[in-house]
C-alpha cells in the first residue's frame, strides 16, 4: 500500500523519497565527474567522487542512527 507520509512517499513503512535522493546524487556527480575527466580534471574528479561517498554515508549513517532509536523505543531499552 502506498501512501505519503510526512516529507515522502512511503511503501510498507519504507521511505522512498531517501532512495530517489541518493540515487539522484550518484547521477549528478556521475556526470560532473565525467565533464571533469575530460576536461583532465582527474584529481578534482576523484575528490568530487569521495565528497559524494561521504554525503551518502552521512546519510546512511543518519538511517542507522533512527534504526538504533526505534530499537532502544521498541524493546525499552536504556
Amino acid at each position: 500500500m502506498c501512501g505519503m507520509e510526512g516529507s515522502g512517499v512511503s511503501v510498507n513503512g519504507f521511505n522512498i523519497d531517501l532512495i530517489f535522493r541518493i540515487a539522484g546524487i550518484g547521477i549528478f556527480i556521475s556526470v560532473l565527474t565525467i565533464v571533469l575527466k575530460q576536461a583532465g580534471k582527474e584529481e578534482q574528479a576523484q575528490m568530487l567522487t569521495l565528497g559524494g561517498v561521504v554525503v551518502v554515508l552521512l546519510m546512511v549513517i543518519q538511517l542507522i542512527n533512527e534504526l538504533f532509536s526505534n530499537i532502544k523505543t521498541i524493546f525499552n531499552l536504556f
